[in-house]
């Protein structure tokens, strides 16, 4: 389906709206542990092939995350340094936000359910093996 063909403008514009907000929910996960990151730009993938072939295509061709979209869409998984930074960052983040802002025990064991529940996803994720190139 061509996005430029979608009949009716309306939701074009709306699935245009969803996707950057998605965007923007997604770089703030990338340094706030409760939101995540990686739902998020791709639900803003999904939305932009549906309406714009240029935000489309901007999306995936971030420096960034680009390359992480393109490689989880494709099924081939991410790189085991991202999957370690990924947990690394989260569980420190956690850690810290547990022991700041956790002053009721509920709180604790939520963030703890998530941190647990976010590392069984990204472990369970294909690890992707880079090939280096030599000359």
């Amino acid at each position: 389906m061509d996005p430029q063909n979608l009949h009716n403008p309306v939701i074009r514009y709306v699935l245009i709206a969803i996707g950057w907000l998605a965007v923007v929910l997604g770089v703030i996960g990338i340094f706030l542990p409760l939101i995540p990151t990686t739902p998020f730009l791709l639900l803003a993938a999904s939305c932009f092939a549906k309406s714009s072939t240029r935000f489309h295509d901007w999306l995936l061709n971030q420096p960034h995350l680009g390359p992480y979209i393109q490689m989880y869409l494709n099924g081939k998984g991410i790189p085991t340094r991202a999957k370690i930074s990924i947990l690394v960052v989260m569980w420190l983040s956690m850690t810290v936000s547990a022991l700041l802002f956790g002053k009721y025990l509920a709180v604790r064991i939520i963030m703890f359910i998530i941190a647990c529940g976010v590392t069984i996803y990204i472990v369970r994720l294909p690890t992707l093996t880079l090939v280096e190139k030599t000359d």
